[in-house]
């Protein structure tokens, strides 16, 4: 009686206490990007931009007005009267730009007296050159003064996020390092599908309105890669059969960064974007558990022919019956319904399984459950109580 009156009082307090619910959109169709986005407000007075949701990432970043290879939206510094530019001294320099700190004195703002810090980013094949910076921002109604972000003023590379990019990762520059104190390090979001023409979706900050009963499994921690949600897969089940897979193959190591998080991005991991005509992030399965999957799901089909289409290598030209697959967490399974895991060519009538094996680079070591797999569940990340939850959830 006593946990189910702490049950019911949560939730009276969840009707009446203020939520953060920032809605979310497939960046393919409003942007051309292959992520989620969100609008965020920047300075004073507002500027909005539609930046790109990153859980492996923890930095904000934004093009700034005069950015050469950026897209043509971009944040105005200099009309923002609460805007400033931070020195190498500051300790958000030291926190995010280590050895990369170059201080330039002067300025192209003549208003402003600050000095400027350059940082370079390797992201996606993607260098940066952005000056630390603080300004207000805001998340749904929410206002987080002297948010530090960096200001980008160079881009070369590929798969430059064009409005901006919003850190969700667990590191010091992270929106939950800089909200601790509003949102207590607790988040979570609704992916639409990538098809979805409107802001269905949703990104929920902070306890409050959080689903009650949500399975669960532990969160891990990396020192390695501290900013990732890794979390430990101990199987994977096609059907009513889990397949064969060696355990050392999903075995948690933060020696080498073997394991498996939950991404929403996949820009820290470095991973190619291959799917046909989608561009969405699809999971990255180390070698040996793509192959014994992928073998199980061709024998549950059957005798059609397999085919492939880009990154794709098991796909099918006519209508076929999917079995489900189940990811075996410690503590919780999470079975994926056939809209998570086919994806349908635009270009005729082939259909494939949405997964592939992960690269054959430095995270070939690493599996990524990804955009394509999370579509329409709410995702929990609770840092406090070092849990992440996956409960289904119709967003699209």
């Amino acid at each position: 009686m006593q946990a189910r009156d702490q049950a019911r009082l949560q939730y009276l307090s969840s009707l009446v206490a203020r939520k953060s619910v920032v809605p979310i959109a497939s960046g393919r169709q409003l942007i051309q990007s292959p992520t989620y986005i969100v609008r965020a407000k920047i300075g004073t007075p507002a500027q909005t931009l539609l930046v790109a949701m990153d859980t492996s990432n923890d930095a904000a970043w934004v093009p700034c007005s005069g950015c050469v290879g950026c897209s043509s939206t971009a944040f105005d510094s200099a009309k923002s009267s609460t805007f400033k530019t931070l020195g190498c001294q500051a300790a958000e320099c030291k926190q995010r730009a280590g050895p990369n700190c170059q201080e330039v004195h002067g300025s192209t703002q003549p208003h402003l007296r600050w000095k400027r810090v350059h940082i370079q980013l390797d992201l996606r094949r993607l260098l940066l050159a952005a000056n630390l910076s603080q300004d207000t921002v805001t998340l749904a109604t929410d206002s987080l003064p002297g948010y530090t972000f960096g200001c980008i003023t160079k881009a070369t590379g590929s798969s430059v996020p064009p409005q901006g990019l919003l850190g969700l990762g667990r590191g010091p520059l992270s929106l939950l390092s800089q909200s601790q104190s509003l949102y207590q390090s607790t988040f979570s979001y609704c992916l639409p599908s990538f098809r979805s023409l409107n802001f269905s979706g949703s990104l929920r900050l902070g306890p409050v309105g959080q689903p009650l009963r949500i399975k669960t499994t532990p969160l891990l921690k990396n020192p390695r890669r501290p900013s990732l949600y890794y979390v430990n897969l101990v199987a994977i089940r096609v059907g009513r059969r889990v397949v064969d897979i060696p355990p050392s193959a999903l075995a948690f190591d933060p020696s080498t960064g073997a394991g498996t998080i939950f991404d929403s991005v996949c820009t820290a991991t470095n991973y190619r974007r291959e799917s046909p005509h989608s561009g969405t992030v699809f999971t990255r399965l180390v070698t040996p558990a793509y192959i014994a999957v992928r073998d199980a799901f061709r024998q549950r089909v059957g005798n059609a022919t397999v085919t492939s289409l880009g990154g794709f290598d098991t796909c099918y030209s006519v209508p076929i019956v999917a079995p489900t697959i189940t990811f075996m967490f410690s503590g919780m399974n999470v079975t994926l319904p056939p809209d998570n895991l086919l994806i349908h060519s635009t270009a005729g009538s082939t259909t494939c399984l949405a997964m592939a094996a992960a690269p054959d680079n430095v995270n070939s070591v690493l599996s990524v459950i990804a955009n394509m797999q999370q579509q329409n569940h709410r995702i929990l990340f609770d840092v406090p109580n070092s849990r992440l939850g996956v409960a289904r959830e119709q967003c699209s």
